[in-house]
C-alpha cells in the first residue's frame, strides 16, 4: 500500500480520512489510485480534489460515508449514483439494527477496499454484477441465525463474508479452532477474489492445461475433497508443496490460497518501497550479503519479487517476536509454492489492463439498487 501526501504536505495514509494537519477531508479516487485531499465549493457536497492527477475535477463523499460513516471513496460529481465504485459492489450487507453491525461492517469495508486497491493497481477487471450479470462481482455480508448458517465463499461472483469473521475473539477462536497459523478479514477477501479470477482467468481458457500442470484436475469431486480434508486434515509433507494447508483439500483452494498470497507478497512489498526499506541480511558466518533496496524492485519481474519478499518476510517476523507477538508471514514456500505464485503472476501480467483503469470504474449513468440489509 501506497503512502499519500495531503495538499499540506502531511503524510496521510489509505484508510485516512481527514488529514491531521490541516483537517482538510480526504478521499480516495479510484479513477487516478490516489488519495486526494478536498476542498468544498460552492456547490453543496461536491469537492475540489486538490491532487495533482486529478487536475481540478468535483467529487463528493459517498454516501455510505455520509449516512454510516463506514467509506473512503469518492464519487465523481459527475456520476448520478450516490455511492463509490467500491460500495455500489455491494448487494447485502448487516442488518445495522443489530449490536456491532456497524462496527462489524465498516471493517469489512476496509479490508474489502485494499483489497480493491490491489487490484485496481495491478490493472486487473474487476467487472460489476451491473456490468456483468452472469458472473460479475458483488458482495454479501451476512450473520448466521438459528436457522440459517452463512459459509463464507465464492460462487457466480458473489462473496459472501460471514459477519463473524469481522469480530475479532469469533475470527480468534476460529483460527484456534482449525489449527490455522493465520486468519485475517483481508486473508478472507485475497482468497475469496482468487475464487473468482479462476472463474475469470483460467476456466475455459488456454490456461487450463498449464494449471493442472501446477494445481491438479479441479474436476475431483470438491465435496469428497473437503470431507476428506476435514476428516483426515493435510498430509504431513504439505508444507513441501502448499503455500498453505487448506490448499491441500482441492485444486481450486491451492489456487486461491496461492493468490492470496500473491497479493499479501504485492501489498506488502508496495508498502515496503513507500517507505524506503532497505533489507540486509547478516550471515552468522561469511561478509554480509548484498542490501536489498525495495524502492529498486522490479515488480514486473517475479524473481525480483522473490528476491526481495522474503528476506522482508523474514525481517518483518523477527519485529514480530522482538514485541511479543506471532510472525505476521508464519509460512515458508518450498520451489513448488513458488512456481504456482509464479503461474499467478505470470496470469496477471497477461491479463493486466492500463493501471487504474477499472473495467467498471464510476461514471454516469452506472446506477445500482441499494443494497439488501442482511
Amino acid at each position: 500500500m501506497k503512502l499519500f501526501r495531503c495538499a499540506c504536505g502531511q503524510i496521510i495514509f489509505f484508510e485516512s480520512k481527514v488529514c491531521t494537519n490541516c483537517s482538510r477531508r480526504l478521499a480516495f479516487l479510484p479513477e487516478t489510485g490516489v488519495l486526494s485531499a478536498l476542498d468544498p465549493t460552492e456547490t453543496e457536497g461536491a469537492f475540489k480534489a486538490l491532487h495533482p492527477s486529478a487536475n481540478g475535477a468535483l467529487y463528493r463523499l459517498c454516501q455510505n460515508e455520509l449516512e454510516h460513516g463506514v467509506c473512503s471513496w469518492g464519487v465523481a460529481a459527475s456520476d448520478e449514483d450516490r455511492l463509490c465504485f467500491s460500495c455500489r459492489l455491494n448487494e447485502t450487507i448487516p442488518n445495522l439494527s443489530k449490536p456491532d453491525a456497524m462496527k462489524a461492517w465498516g471493517q469489512l469495508e476496509v479490508a474489502k477496499r485494499r483489497m480493491l486497491y490491489t487490484l485496481l493497481d495491478l490493472g486487473l477487471p474487476v467487472e460489476s454484477h451491473l456490468m456483468k450479470p452472469e458472473g460479475g462481482l458483488r458482495f454479501a455480508f451476512m450473520e448466521s441465525g438459528k436457522n440459517k448458517k452463512v459459509f463464507t465463499g465464492q460462487a457466480n461472483g458473489l462473496i459472501t463474508i460471514n459477519l463473524d469473521e469481522a469480530k475479532d475473539p469469533e475470527r480468534e477462536r476460529i483460527r484456534q479452532e482449525m489449527g490455522e497459523a493465520y486468519r485475517t478479514l483481508v486473508g478472507h477477501f485475497r482468497h475469496e477474489i482468487g475464487h473468482f479470477y479462476w472463474d475469470q482467468l483460467i476456466q475455459n481458457t488456454p490456461r487450463l492445461e498449464p494449471f493442472h500442470k501446477l494445481f491438479g484436475d479441479e474436476t475431483f469431486a470438491y465435496q469428497q475433497a473437503l470431507d476428506r480434508h476435514y476428516k483426515e486434515g493435510p498430509p504431513a509433507d504439505w508444507p513441501a508443496n502448499f503455500v498453505s494447508a487448506y490448499a491441500t483439500l482441492h485444486p481450486w483452494e491451492d489456487w486461491a490460497e496461492t493468490w492470496a498470497h500473491y497479493l499479501h507478497m504485492i501489498d506488502t512489498l508496495d508498502t515496503a518501497r513507500s517507505y524506503g526499506l532497505v533489507v540486509a541480511q547478516q550471515p552468522i558466518d561469511g561478509p554480509p550479503e548484498p542490501s536489498i533496496s525495495i524502492p529498486h524492485t522490479d515488480f514486473g519481474k517475479f524473481d525480483s519479487l522473490i528476491i526481495s519478499f522474503l528476506p522482508l518476510t523474514l525481517a518483518l517476523n523477527s519485529l514480530d517476536r522482538s514485541m511479543g507477538h506471532p510472525d505476521s508471514y508464519p509460512f515458508v514456500l518450498s520451489d513448488p509454492a513458488l512456481e504456482k505464485l509464479r503461474f499467478v503472476h505470470d496470469v496477471v501480467s497477461e491479463v493486466r489492463a492500463p493501471a487504474n483503469a477499472p473495467a467498471d470504474a464510476p461514471r454516469q449513468n452506472d446506477a445500482q439498487p441499494s443494497p439488501a440489509l442482511n
